[in-house]
């Protein structure tokens, strides 16, 4: 989907599934209906680029956050904007997410610090003092009791959502800057992008915390990346978790969230770096956009056949595919 006149920094799809949101740094929000690609609206009134963007759970908000420092939101049905911008952060407004229940938005800054709105007053409920360089991502765990936050000092950290207080903070020993934090969709773990080209998943409950996984194989050190969990195979117990992010070298790197291995590399879409990823809540799709200033649709056209195989060892059933039945590249651009 073409449209934007500089490059997609952000893209959504709704809860529904029903659109996909890109976030731009022409200061622009485009919705898109993410069955046919066709462009629904394209909401202006920040002054400056966007570099985030949330969906309501209902579907029926998206905040953006802009480097013009405010946070707006905006009615998808109507694309007009609430009329009382979110204002308080004295520099680039660098990340956004809903709460579960869309009565609290979260933001961070370039100004160090984590904001906790009240939704419905459009006011700050708390600040946190959260890091000290700008923070890059946070995000809510599922049930809203919890913040992670993440940052270019090299730290991701996990808040109280009531209390503010800081209950973890996880840092690895490379201390490369962090540009994007999710939890997982079982809550039990945090995903955090780094600028040495890693990906780590956290046990943020255990001890300290412990990163248990790093997915390798796409290329990060210059933008802020993000990206998404997703979900293949066949009906469980077969069926398995991925991790997609985008790329500087123009592919989206989708990895088993277990074993780590690569399962595809979707390229000949993209002619940049892909800054942004995201999963269709139900169907086998992808999202993606990026600096070539395009948003792209990948499909699943054909499920993979999964053979149960027995680990001896552990006696439960781990997969594998049949080579014969695997199809070269299951996502395909649309």
């Amino acid at each position: 989907m073409r449209g934007h006149k500089k490059p997609v920094s952000a893209v959504k799809f709704s809860p529904d599934g029903r659109w996909i949101a890109s976030g731009s740094a022409d200061c622009t929000i485009k919705i898109w209906d993410a069955r046919t690609g066709g462009l629904e609206h394209t909401l202006e009134g920040h002054l400056a680029g966007i570099s985030a963007i949330s969906w309501s759970p209902d579907s029926k908000i998206i905040a953006s956050g802009s480097d013009d420092k405010s946070i707006r939101l905006w009615h998808v049905e109507t694309g007009v904007a609430h009329p009382t911008p979110f204002v308080g952060h004295h520099n680039y407004v660098y990340s956004l997410a809903f709460s579960t229940k869309g009565n609290m938005l979260v933001s961070g800054s370039y100004d160090e610090a984590v904001f906790l709105w009240d939704v419905r007053a459009a006011r700050v409920m708390r600040s946190l003092p959260a890091h000290s360089d700008p923070v890059s991502g946070v995000d809510f765990v599922r049930d809203g009791t919890l913040i992670a936050s993440c940052s270019h000092d090299g730290l991701v950290r996990v808040w109280d959502t009531a209390t503010g207080q800081c209950l973890r903070t996880l840092v690895h020993e490379d201390n490369a800057p962090v540009t994007s934090v999710i939890f997982s969709p079982n809550g039990r773990h945090v995903l955090a992008w780094t600028l040495d080209s890693c990906i780590r998943l956290w046990n943020y409950i255990e001890g300290k915390g412990r990163c248990i996984k790093t997915y390798q194989g796409h290329v990060n050190k210059k933008y802020s990346l993000s990206g998404a969990f997703g979900t293949y195979g066949a009906d469980p117990p077969y069926q398995y978790a991925f991790v997609a992010s985008g790329s500087e070298d123009g592919e989206i790197v989708i990895w088993d969230v277990n074993t780590k291995n690569i399962l595809q590399r979707l390229d000949g879409g993209h002619t940049d770096a892909v800054l942004s990823v995201d999963t269709h809540p139900v169907e086998k799709l992808l999202v993606s956009g990026g600096m070539d200033r395009t948003v792209r649709v990948w499909r699943a056209p054909l499920e993979p056949i999964l053979e149960p195989v027995i680990d001896s060892a552990a006696d439960t059933p781990t997969h594998s595919y049949d080579a014969d039945t695997l199809p070269p590249n299951p996502f395909t651009i649309g």
